[in-house]
C-alpha cells in the first residue's frame, strides 16, 4: 500500500463520519484512522479534517498513510491526592476508591485534582481509547461523590467495559443518606432525568428527560434520616440525587437539589453523602468474576455516629 492515497468519495460512504468511512474503505483499524486524522493527515479540499466530518458526495480525500510522528502523552498532568488509593489491579484494569472532591476526567470549568492525573502520578496510564482528556474512562462519578471507579488500562478492556456498563450487566451499588424516611422502605424510583429549565448543571425529572431506574431498599433508619442501598438500571447524570430529591427525599449535605443546610451543617457535611460502596462485573478479557467493596470516607462514617447518637438520645 502506497503511503498516501487519493480517495473519490463513492456512494455507499456519503453521510458517514470520515473515521468510519475510511476504516472501512481501506480496512484499516478504527484507533490506525484517528492517529492519521489527529496528525493531520486527512485533507478534503486541502484543508485537514476531524473524525466527526461527514462526507459529502463530490468530496476527494488525500490521505496520508505513512505512520504519524508520535505524539506527546494527552490527558492530565500527574496530580497527587491525598485519600486515593487502588484496591483491584490487574494488567488490563484498575478499580480504585476515589475520595471526595475529585472528579473523574478533566472538564471545561474544572480546575481541582482528577482520578487521570491521581493515577498518573503514581505511573498508571489508561488504555489509549475514547477522548484525550478520558483516556480508559468507562463511568464516572460525581467530584463529590467517594468510592469505587474501574478504568481501564487495555484498549480490549476499555472496549469490553464500555459494553457491559451499556448492557447494565455492570453491578453498581451505592449507599446514601437521605432526608426522611422513604414509604416504602424498598421501592423503585421510575423517572425520565434531563436538564433542569433553570440551572446550568442541574437535572430534574421531566417529561422530555431520558429513561431513569433507581432501585433502593433502607438499611437504617434514624430520626430525620434514613441509611438506603441503592442499584441503578440507568446511569444517568445525578441520577440517585435527583430522583431522591423527586420523591421528597433529598441526599443530605446536596444544597443543589434541596436538602436541608441545618443537618447539613449539624452532621459536619461539606457534600452529599454518597458514596460508591460496591461494585461487580465480569472480567472483560478473563472472563473471571470481579467483586470489590469500599468503606464509607471519614466524614460519611463520622455523620452517620452523629445520626446514632441524636437517635439514641430519644
Amino acid at each position: 500500500m502506497s503511503p498516501a492515497r487519493h480517495l473519490p468519495v463513492p456512494d455507499g460512504l456519503v453521510g458517514e463520519r470520515v473515521d468510519a468511512a475510511l476504516a472501512r474503505a481501506l480496512g484499516l483499524a478504527r484507533a490506525r484512522v484517528q492517529a492519521i486524522l489527529d496528525a493531520g493527515g486527512v485533507r478534503i479540499g486541502g484543508e485537514p479534517v476531524t473524525k466527526s466530518r461527514r462526507l459529502q458526495a463530490g468530496d476527494l480525500i488525500d490521505i496520508d498513510l505513512a505512520d504519524p510522528a508520535p505524539a506527546a502523552p494527552a490527558g492530565p498532568p500527574p496530580q497527587p491526592v491525598p485519600g486515593f488509593s487502588i484496591v483491584w489491579e490487574d494488567p488490563d484494569l484498575v478499580v480504585v476508591d476515589k475520595p471526595p472532591g475529585v472528579a473523574a476526567h478533566p472538564s471545561p470549568g474544572w480546575t481541582g485534582p482528577t482520578v487521570l492525573g491521581a493515577l498518573a502520578a503514581i505511573g498508571r496510564l489508561p488504555a489509549p481509547a475514547g477522548p484525550p482528556e478520558r483516556h480508559g474512562i468507562v463511568h464516572r462519578l460525581d467530584a463529590g461523590t467517594s468510592g469505587l471507579m474501574v478504568v481501564a488500562k487495555s484498549v480490549p478492556a476499555y472496549s469490553g467495559l464500555k459494553r457491559a456498563f451499556k448492557e447494565r450487566s455492570v453491578v453498581k451499588t451505592y449507599h446514601a443518606l437521605v432526608q426522611g424516611h422513604p414509604d416504602p422502605l424498598v421501592g423503585t424510583i421510575d423517572g425520565p432525568i434531563g436538564r433542569h429549565p433553570g440551572g446550568v448543571y442541574k437535572f430534574a425529572v421531566t417529561a422530555r428527560g431520558k429513561p431513569a431506574i433507581t432501585h433502593y431498599e433502607v438499611i437504617e433508619a434514624f430520626r430525620g434520616a434514613s441509611l438506603v442501598e441503592v442499584h441503578l438500571e440507568t446511569g444517568r447524570t445525578h441520577q440517585i440525587r435527583v430522583h431522591f430529591a423527586a420523591i421528597g427525599h433529598p441526599v443530605a449535605g446536596d444544597p443543589l437539589y434541596g436538602s436541608d443546610p441545618v443537618m447539613a451543617a449539624r452532621l459536619g457535611l461539606e457534600r452529599q453523602w454518597l458514596h460508591a460502596a460496591r461494585l461487580g462485573f465480569t472480567h472483560p478479557v478473563t472472563g473471571r468474576p470481579v467483586e470489590v467493596s469500599s468503606p464509607y470516607a471519614p466524614d460519611l462514617e463520622r455523620a452517620l455516629e452523629i445520626m446514632r447518637e441524636e437517635s439514641e438520645e430519644r
